[in-house]
């Protein structure tokens, strides 16, 4: 069965969400990244094995990718459980991005915590 017209670009404006989303985490430089007080407690070590694994993540699924944006992942270390989010700003990172999916608009920030701390 074939898409609709509007339902083929919500799944091309997903596409687009996903791949720049993928990008900055892999390359979280090109962007802001914050870190909780629960993650900014963590040994060295500890926090940059975090944050590999947050770049490395792959894990995604219905349960924790429901819109296929790749914008959420939740990692277990040492067991406790740790949440990782991308939230999209203005340029100005005064309010939401207008469309996540045109990056000459949108400024990514990856926030990494505990997931007690959400």
């Amino acid at each position: 069965m074939s898409q609709s017209p509007s339902e083929q670009e919500a799944a091309e404006h997903a596409a687009t969400i996903r791949s720049l989303n993928d990008a900055f985490r892999r390359n979280p430089t090109v962007g802001r990244v914050v870190i909780t007080p629960g993650v900014d407690a963590l040994q060295h070590g500890e926090r940059t094995r975090l944050l590999l694994s947050v770049v490395g993540f792959d894990a995604f699924d219905a349960g924790n990718d429901p819109y296929n944006q790749h914008d959420f992942g939740a990692i277990d270390q040492d067991g406790l459980t740790y949440f990782w989010k991308i939230d999209y700003y203005d340029p100005d990172f005064d309010m939401g991005s207008a469309d996540p999916a045109n990056p000459d608009i949108t400024r990514r920030v990856l926030t990494v915590m505990r997931a007690d701390e959400y």
